[in-house]
C-alpha cells in the first residue's frame, strides 16, 4: 500500500483551502499528500459567503461584494453599512478551478476515490468528513436557493438581503436570503432552523414559488442554478486519534449561530501551515469557546421562542454595525460582546442559562 507525509481526507472546502494554503507556501516541495475525494468531477455546487473581515487567498474567485444590506421582519426594515467590511461570495466553480489546477502542478500530490488504496500509519492526516449523528432535538440551518434570471432590470445589486422574516414561519424560525448578483440575476434562498427530521418544511420549491411571486412580484424567471444543503448546529464529538486532525466543519469550524465557516477554514489552514511541522505538539486551532458558549444559549432561547428570532436578529444590528460584525465573524472583544449581549432580551437569555 502507498505511503504520504500528509492526508487530506474529503477534498472540498476544507480539504482543498488546506492543501492550497500547503502548496503556495511550499510547504509540500519536499512532502507527499494525497487527497481523498469520491467526487468524479468538480462543478459548482456551493455559495460561499462572509463579511471579509481579514485577507484570504480567493479573491479571484469572489462573484460579488456589497458594502450595504437590509434585515427584514414583517413590521420594520432596517439598512446596515458593512463598508469597511464588505459582504463577499465566492464562486465555488472558480474556487475548485483555481485550486485544482495549482495543485495538479505538483507531482507531490495524489489524488485517490478511497482511502482504502493507502497506509496511513505513518501519515499525519487531516479530516473534513464529519460523523454528525443527528438527534431528534438537534438544529440544524437547512435551505434551498436558486439563481434567477429575470427578463428586465429588477434588482438593487449594490444591497442584498441578509434575512428577511416576511414569510410563513409554521412556528419554526424561517427567512429568506437574497443576493443580487446584477440588475437581473440573484440567488433567493429559503431558510430553515429546526429538527432536520421535519419533512413538512422542505417543500423548498413551493416556498420560493410563492416568495418570488407574492413577495418580490416575480411572474417570470429563469432558474440558472439552484442548491440545497443542511448545516449542523452542534458539535461533532471526535474522538482522538492517533496522526489525524479534523478540519473544517468537521473540526469545529461552524459558527453555531449563523452557519459562517469559509473564512474560519482559511483561518484554520493558515494556522496549520504555519505550524505544519510541530502540529502534533501544539492546541488544535478552534474558534473561542466563548462563542459557542453564547451560542448555545442563543439556540435554545430561539427553539423555545421561535417567533422571537427576527427580533433577537434585529436587536444584534441595533449595536453599531462593526460591533456587530465583528460578533458574529468571531472577532468581538469584550466590549462588543457586552455591548450585543445587552441588546437582547434578558429575561429569556437569563431562564436559558439558568
Amino acid at each position: 500500500m502507498k505511503e504520504f507525509d500528509y492526508i487530506i481526507i474529503g477534498g472540498g472546502c476544507a480539504g482543498l483551502s488546506l492543501a492550497y494554503e500547503l502548496e503556495i507556501y511550499d510547504k509540500l516541495k519536499n512532502k507527499t499528500l494525497a487527497i481523498i475525494e469520491p467526487r468524479e468531477e468538480y462543478k459548482r455546487d456551493k455559495t460561499w459567503s462572509f463579511w471579509k473581515i481579514f485577507s484570504h487567498n480567493f479573491d479571484d474567485c469572489i462573484k460579488k461584494s456589497w458594502n450595504n444590506f437590509t434585515i427584514n421582519t414583517p413590521d420594520e426594515t432596517k439598512y446596515v453599512d458593512c463598508q469597511s467590511t464588505p459582504y463577499q461570495t465566492i464562486d465555488s466553480g472558480m474556487f475548485y478551478e483555481k485550486i485544482l489546477s495549482k495543485l495538479k502542478s505538483n507531482k507531490n500530490i495524489y489524488f485517490f476515490k478511497s482511502i482504502d488504496e493507502l497506509d496511513k500509519s505513518n501519515s499525519l492526516v487531516f479530516s473534513s468528513v464529519p460523523n454528525f449523528k443527528n438527534k431528534h432535538n438537534d438544529l440544524w440551518q437547512h435551505f434551498c436557493g436558486v439563481e434567477i434570471e429575470t427578463d428586465r432590470d429588477f434588482f438593487d445589486d449594490e444591497i442584498f438581503n441578509l434575512m428577511d422574516f416576511a414569510c410563513d414561519q409554521r412556528n419554526k424560525v424561517h427567512f429568506f436570503y437574497t443576493l443580487p448578483f446584477t440588475k437581473r440575476n440573484a440567488l433567493v434562498e429559503t431558510t430553515w432552523i429546526s429538527e432536520l427530521n421535519d419533512e413538512r418544511l422542505k417543500d423548498y420549491d413551493k416556498q420560493i414559488d410563492d416568495y418570488l411571486s407574492k413577495h418580490l412580484n416575480i411572474k417570470n424567471c429563469k432558474i440558472n442554478f439552484k442548491e440545497t444543503g443542511a448545516i449542523p448546529l452542534f458539535r461533532q464529538k471526535n474522538l482522538n486519534k492517533l496522526n489525524e486532525i479534523y478540519i473544517g466543519s468537521a473540526g469545529g469550524m461552524t459558527r453555531l449561530s449563523t452557519g459562517y465557516t469559509f473564512l474560519n477554514i482559511q483561518e484554520q489552514s493558515r494556522y496549520i501551515r504555519e505550524n505544519i511541522e510541530n502540529i502534533k505538539n501544539i492546541n488544535l486551532f478552534k474558534i473561542n469557546s466563548k462563542y459557542d458558549f453564547l451560542d448555545k444559549i442563543l439556540l435554545k432561547v430561539l427553539k423555545n421562542n421561535s417567533t422571537e428570532m427576527s427580533n433577537i436578529f434585529f436587536r444584534v444590528f441595533n449595536s453599531k454595525p462593526k460591533t456587530a460584525i465583528n460578533f458574529l465573524s468571531n472577532k468581538s472583544n469584550f466590549f462588543e460582546d457586552l455591548e450585543v449581549i445587552l441588546k437582547m432580551p434578558k429575561w429569556k437569555f437569563l431562564k436559558e442559562l439558568i
